[in-house]
C-alpha cells in the first residue's frame, strides 16, 4: 500500500518549539505508513474577505497542498488558553471563501504539546470546535495532551520516555486507522 499523504500543521513558529520536536518524533513513528507534507504557516498573508474574489497566492498554494493531502494533522501549543493566531490564519485561509474549503471532508487528528499539567486540553478543544465546523472528521480518540520536557524527543526525532513513545505509537496507529475508515 502506498503511503498516505499527511498535511501538517504545526502551530508555532517556534523553530526549537515542542510541538515541532512532536510532530517530527509522530513523523518518525509513522514514517513506514504516511509521508508528513509540512505546511508553512508563518509566511501565509493574514485572511481578509475582501480579498475573496481574487484570492491572494498564498491562499491558492495553501488549498492545494491541503487538497493534495489524504488527512490533516495539527499540532498545537496552547496560546491564551486558545489556538495561536497564525494556525486560526491558516484554517481560515484554507477554509474560506465560503464553499470553498479546502478541509471539507478530510479526516483529521489533533494533538499538542507544553510543559504544563494540562497540556493543550483547552486549545485542542477550541480547535475540534473549529475543525467540527469545517466538517472534517476529526478522529475522537485518543485525546493527546503531551506534557513535554526537555530531552523527551532527541535531535533525530526518537522519544526517549517508553511509556510517551508506546502512547504516541497508539495515537500514530489509530490515525493510520481513522484514516482508512474515512477514506476507504
Amino acid at each position: 500500500m502506498d503511503k498516505r499523504t499527511i498535511a501538517v500543521f504545526v502551530g508555532s513558529l517556534r523553530k526549537d518549539s515542542y510541538n515541532r520536536q512532536l510532530a517530527r518524533a509522530l513523523e518518525r513513528l509513522a514514517e513506514d505508513r504516511l509521508r508528513f507534507d509540512y505546511v508553512d504557516i508563518g509566511r501565509l498573508p493574514f485572511y481578509n474577505q475582501d480579498l475573496d474574489g481574487d484570492y491572494p497566492p498564498g491562499g491558492v498554494a495553501l488549498k492545494r497542498q491541503v487538497r493534495g493531502a489524504d488527512a490533516v494533522l495539527f499540532v498545537t501549543p496552547e496560546y491564551n488558553r486558545s489556538v495561536p493566531g497564525v494556525l486560526k490564519n491558516a484554517i481560515d485561509l484554507a477554509s474560506r471563501p465560503y464553499g470553498d474549503s479546502a478541509f471539507a471532508g478530510l479526516p483529521a487528528a489533533v494533538i499538542g504539546a507544553s510543559p504544563g499539567a494540562i497540556g493543550t486540553a483547552l486549545a485542542q478543544q477550541h480547535l475540534r470546535n473549529i475543525l467540527s465546523y469545517l466538517d472534517m472528521a476529526v478522529m475522537p480518540q485518543p485525546e493527546a495532551y503531551i506534557q513535554f520536557e526537555d530531552g523527551l524527543v532527541d535531535a533525530d526525532g526518537r522519544v526517549t520516555r517508553q511509556d510517551t513513545r508506546e502512547f504516541l505509537e497508539d495515537f500514530v496507529d489509530r490515525f493510520v486507522n481513522w484514516i482508512s475508515l474515512q477514506r476507504g
